[in-house]
């Protein structure tokens, strides 16, 4: 079930990026939980897994600062139709895994 959207305002680190508004969803699987951060402002999701005993508060600190460090790894990859090499060359087909 979708929970209200939280903020990253217990976070007063500045060099990380601070979502916004982030959807957490938890989800029963078994004798585990299944906890999903969705970024508002982005759409990047995350995933985490944690035993069904762990306080969901924990759960949910887990899940946003892996969303924030995903959100700050995307931040400093560089855009892939910005590279030079990438222009020249036909695009590709089939899936890249």
């Amino acid at each position: 079930m979708p929970r209200k959207p939280t903020g990253g305002e217990e976070d007063t680190g500045q060099d990380s990026p601070v979502p916004g508004e982030v959807y957490i969803e938890y989800k029963q699987v078994g004798q585990t939980i299944k906890v999903t951060a969705v970024d508002a402002a982005t759409g990047l999701e995350v995933v985490i897994m944690g035993p069904a005993s762990a306080a969901q508060t924990h759960l949910q600190k887990v899940a946003v600062e892996k969303l924030k460090m995903q959100l700050k790894k995307a931040e400093s990859e560089p855009d892939p139709g910005e590279d030079e090499e990438s222009k020249t060359q036909p695009p590709q087909k089939g899936w890249t895994a």
